[in-house]
C-alpha cells in the first residue's frame, strides 16, 4: 500500500509540474476563464483538482488565425481565393481558345487514314531487310 502512494504521489507531483508549466508557457490570448496568475495559485494550491482543471477548462484549444476558421477548406469554396483569381479578358480568351483546341482534337478525321501508307510485306518498313514478326 505504501508503494501505491508513493507512486500515487509522484503522479501528483508529475501532473502539477507539467501543468504549472505549460500555464505560464501558454498564449495568454488562449488561456480561459481566469487570468494565468489565478490559475497557478489554482494549480498548485488545490493539488490534484487544479491540474485537473487547467487541463480540461483553462487551456484553450488549438490557435485558429484572427478572421478565419481553423478547418481547410477547398480552393473552390474559399472566397478569398476566388477573389484573388485573375478574370480579366487575356485569360478567358487564352481558356476559349483551348477549349477551342480540344474540341478540335476530339473530332473524327477521315483523312487520317488515307494518309498513312498501308504496307502488305513486312520487309518494307523503315529499315530495309528487318522482318517484324
Amino acid at each position: 500500500m505504501p508503494k501505491l502512494l508513493i507512486f500515487i504521489g509522484l503522479a501528483v507531483l508529475i501532473l502539477t509540474v507539467y501543468t504549472v508549466v505549460d500555464c505560464a508557457l501558454f498564449e495568454r490570448k488562449r488561456v480561459r476563464g481566469l487570468p494565468r496568475w489565478v490559475w497557478i495559485f489554482v494549480i498548485v494550491l488545490v493539488p490534484l483538482i487544479g491540474p485537473l482543471l487547467w487541463l480540461f477548462v483553462g487551456r484553450g484549444r488549438g490557435a485558429s488565425p484572427v478572421g478565419r476558421s481553423f478547418r481547410t477548406v477547398a480552393p473552390d469554396d474559399d472566397p478569398e481565393f476566388l477573389r484573388s483569381l485573375n478574370n480579366d479578358k487575356d485569360t478567358r480568351e487564352r481558356l476559349r481558345r483551348l477549349e477551342e483546341e480540344l474540341a478540335d482534337l476530339d473530332k473524327p478525321e477521315a483523312k487520317k487514314d488515307q494518309d498513312v501508307p498501308k504496307t502488305t510485306d513486312p520487309g518494307e518498313g523503315d529499315q530495309p531487310g528487318r522482318r517484324d514478326v
